[in-house]
Order: C-alpha cells, then structure tokens, then sequence
C-alpha cells in the first residue's frame, strides 16, 4: 500500500464543510471523509509551523526533538519518518513545504556531507525530494528570508512571468488602479485577483508536482504532499478571488470579557501587531473571503488529484490522509495567526481514508477520541506493516479507530507547547528565553495553559464554555480542577523521551547476559547461581607460577 500524507499550511479545523462550515462547500475534502474517518479532536504538538512540522516528522513532542520554533534546527540523528519507513521497505517522498532548517553544524560535526544521500535526508527532515518550496520567497533591505532555492519562482520564469522575483510581483499582488503592484503583504488587497493565471499558481503547480512523482513512482511510497495555501499572504487569483464575499463573513468569536484582567501572554499577544490587524473589521471583511477562496481552490485541486488516483486505479491502494500544521485565528479571541491554545489554532483538521477491507466498517464516520499530530508516524508505520517503535515514536497509531476498535487504553489527555523565546512578546514581558514557554493540557472538557516564568495559569471548560471566553483562573473557585490537570501535565513531564536507542523488549533481552557471559559478582561461594554459569572457574588450578 502507498501513503498520500496531505498537508495544507494554516488550515482551520472548521473550515470545511464536512465539519459544518455554513458558507464554504468542500465537496472533495467530504469525499475522502466519506470514504474515510474524520477525527473530530486532533490537535498539533505546538501551533506553529516549524515545530508542528517537525513533531509530524518525528512523532515527538515538540520538546522530545527540540526544534521548537520556526528556524530552530532539527538535531542531526533524530529519527524521522523516512526512517521508519524506509526500514519496512517504503519510499519517504517529499512535494512542497517542510520548514525544516538543518542541523548544519552537528552535519559539520559529523562529518555528513549535504551532497550525500544520507546527508540530504538529515537536511530534508528525513525526506528525499521530488521538489521542495517552503513558498515564502520574501526579500527585504537585508535579503530573502527564505536563502534557498525557489522552484516555483523557476517555473515562473520558464512560463514568462517577467519579473527576478515573480512569486512576490505576480503569484502574492495584485494590480491597483494606477495599475501600481497591490501586494499580498498589505491585507486590504486581499480581495484583489492575484496577478497570475490560475494554472500557474502555488496550488497547482504543487498538484501537478504530485502526478508526476507519483506517475513515475515504484510502489510502495509514502509522499508528503505539502500545500504552501492556505497560509498568508491572503491572496488569490481569479475566479477564487470574488466567490465570497463580507457576507460570508462570520462575527468574530470575541468577547469584551476576555480583555478584563487578561493573562499577560494572552495580553501580549492581544496587543501586538497580527491582532491588532485582524480586530479591525474592515481587513476581516477583506482576508476571511480570500481564505475561503484559497481553501476552495484547495479543495478544487484535490478533487483533480483524486480524478486521476482514480482513472489510473491507484486509490484502491493508496492511503489518503488530509490535515494541517494549525489553524488561523482570524480575529477570533481578538487574536490574528496562530501561537496560543484557543481551539481556532491548536485543533486541526485530520480525515484519513485507508482502502483495504479491515477499514470498511469506519467508512463515512467521524471519531472524537483525543488525538495528536505525533500519532501520524505511528499510524504510518503500522500501515507500512511495522510495529511501532514506541521509545522513539511518541505517538499512538490510529489504525485500531480505522477498523472500527476502541482502545481500552487510549489517551486521557494531549499536550501541545509553544516556545515563544524567540517573539517580540517574550522580550516585552521580560520573560528570560529558557522560561519563555507554554504548556497546553486537555482532557477533552477542561484546557489547562501553564506558562513558565512565575505566572498564573489558564483555565478553560469547554464544555460550559465552548467559546473559550471565561479563564476561569482569573479568580478562585477551580483550584482542585487546576490541580487535578497539572498532575496530568506532570505525569507527562516524566514521560520516557530521551532513552531512544534502546527498546524496552532490547532491554529484557539483555537481562542476565552479562552472567551467562561470565559476569558474577557478589556471589558468596557460587552455589547462588546455577553449576554451568560458574563452570569456567572451577577445576583444577595450573601449576604454580608464583614460587614460594
């Protein structure tokens, strides 16, 4: 069997209309959930891209790998899915964005040469790449931010778009009316047409990317499919760019609550420059259509990745997965992006769809169990036919609530983190890098969100207030609620994470074979242990060789 792993950037979990979106029709997105499970409470490890990427890859929570934070290296030697599926015999591909940046000085350490296989890999989180293009091709005072090579802005050239840097001037802006450059970083030209034929923009181009590794692919293959859109800048081109409208725009789920006595994190955030951006109605009105746009454009283009799975007979043994690295807040809870634990950033989209038989009884279904991004590595290896190394893999394979099986001991609680050391809010709340972290812990009712650094907790229930407006640690009242979920988080934090080169059935194996290897200490005259195991020092002495 083969693995499509689909990734879309900045995905909102309710942004579809299998999961009850009113505006929005996705009509292929329901189509793989028809034929699938939609896991309704799936939730990354942390709500940014580089560390949520990262913990996909790995299966590890985001401070078992340590890249917590967007440009943060992933270590060389961390074990990554390519790995894992390689050793069953299935290829690791890659089709557009990783965010991952490489541990280029271990590599060095090392001696991994880039140019090689097995240095190319650590480099691509374990991938091997048919193309990569993380889709930020920004260029500054100082530079690109983004120092690799862009293929897309390759293709753009090779079609004619005339311009050293097409993916900003035509593929992310639009044209005004003194027919000026309307950028995609300015938010109140969002509802402008990009400046780009359709076929050639990101989504596309990605699709036929995708056909074309898999046209030429020996099976069996994993490809992760990695979409750069949703994700800013909101822009889209023609005819997405008009098929909503601000009457498709829902009202914020704010609260005026919420900025009485605030967390100092949350009232951070709240006062920085995405938020204020997104609490003005006016860029609402303009991004919120242009996201359905892009989404539905998504959607467009998965269903001609599904055509042809389909006319050339491969959907019959490919598994198609479809999720994101964290939603996008949209101005809900006065907030823009992602970054914090409200459920519009944390909670993702996840719909897998496996063709075999054992999956028919789960066909069309939906699942609430409590699942996290990390349990994609260990689902994938199951499926490949492997069994799951759960020293290294952190999560827990999906594959038993594909076939229609409850786990008798499934989670009770996820976690998810966010290390913000790097942020202008850390720096503002003179908050010391190390102590600049989050901790989210949910038992499927209650979120509790730790911040280090001497401040008090959040607290939410969700089930009284499914809006997550009322923090009820701003007073008394929960402190056995509170206490109840930092014992969950600390059962976490004494987790086995770190001890991955050594399985615990390598560990029972090595019970006792230092004895049989003639290891005895201790022994009072040998008669503790059985006759073969001191064999090899009894019997007679050899001559004498110190003389008296």
């Amino acid at each position: 069997m083969n693995i499509l792993f689909v990734m879309y950037d900045q995905l909102r979990f309710d942004y579809l209309s299998c999961a009850g979106h009113p505006h929005l029709h996705t009509p292929n997105f329901d189509r793989v959930a028809a034929r699938g499970v939609r896991f309704t409470n799936a939730f990354v490890q942390s709500p940014i891209c580089g560390a949520s990427r990262m913990s996909f890859y790995t299966g590890r929570y985001a401070s078992s790998h340590g890249a917590q934070w967007n440009g943060f290296p992933l270590r060389v030697g961390e074990m990554t899915l390519g790995d894992h599926l390689r050793a069953l015999g299935m290829g690791c591909w890659l089709v557009g964005k990783t965010h991952m940046r490489a541990d280029a000085e271990g590599m060095r350490r090392l001696g991994l040469s880039p140019d090689s296989v097995i240095g190319a890999r650590q480099a691509e989180a374990g991938f091997d790449v048919w193309v990569r293009d993380d889709g930020l091709w920004a260029e500054g005072p100082d530079g690109f931010y983004d120092e690799n090579r862009s293929p897309y802005n390759e293709y753009l050239k090779s079609k004619g778009y005339p311009a050293d840097n097409p993916w900003a001037v035509f593929a992310n802006a639009g044209v005004d009316e003194a027919g000026d450059i309307a950028s995609g970083w300015f938010l109140l030209n969002a509802s402008r047409p990009a400046n780009i034929r359709e076929e050639d923009s990101e989504t596309p181009w990605l699709t036929r990317q995708a056909m074309a590794f898999i046209d030429q692919a020996a099976a069996p293959w994993c490809l992760h499919l990695s979409y750069i859109k949703p994700h800013w800048p909101y822009i889209v081109p023609a005819p997405y760019h008009d098929m909503f409208g601000p009457n498709h725009v829902p009202a914020a789920v704010r609260h005026p609550d919420e900025r009485v006595d605030p967390h100092p994190v949350y009232a951070a955030y709240m006062d920085g420059p995405v938020a204020r951006a997104f609490q003005r109605e006016d860029v609402r009105a303009r991004v919120i259509p242009t996201y359905m746009g892009l989404i539905k454009q998504c959607d467009d283009q998965l269903g001609v990745l599904l055509d042809w799975l389909e006319e050339t007979g491969r959907i019959n043994d490919t598994m198609i997965v479809l999720t994101s690295d964290h939603g996008d807040y949209l101005g809900d809870h006065w907030l823009g992006e992602k970054d914090l634990f409200h459920n519009p950033s944390v909670k993702i989209p996840l719909i897998i769809m496996d063709p075999r038989p054992q999956a028919d009884a789960t066909r069309g279904t939906s699942c609430d169990a409590l699942v996290e991004a990390i349990d994609l590595a260990a689902t994938f290896v199951e499926a490949a036919g492997g069994s799951v190394p759960d020293h290294i893999i952190e999560g827990r394979s999906l594959m038993p609530w594909i076939r229609g099986e409850t786990p008798a001991d499934w989670r009770r609680f996820v976690i998810s983190e966010y290390d913000y050391s790097a942020t202008p809010h850390a720096a503002k709340l003179g908050v010391a890098p190390r102590d600049a972290r989050l901790f989210m812990v949910f038992d499927g009712r209650h979120k509790l969100i730790h911040a280090e650094g001497g401040f008090r907790p959040m607290l939410f229930d969700l089930a009284e207030d499914p809006e997550e407006f009322d923090d009820l640690a701003r007073g008394p009242g929960h402190e056995a609620e509170i206490d109840r979920l930092y014992d969950m988080l600390a059962a976490w934090g004494r987790r086995l994470s770190q001890r991955v080169t050594m399985s615990d059935a390598d560990i029972i194996a090595m019970r006792g074979r230092s004895r049989r290897r003639g290891i005895l200490p201790f022994l009072a005259d040998g008669s503790e242990v059985e006759p073969e195991m001191t064999a090899k020092y009894r019997g007679r002495a050899p001559a004498r060789y110190i003389r008296d």
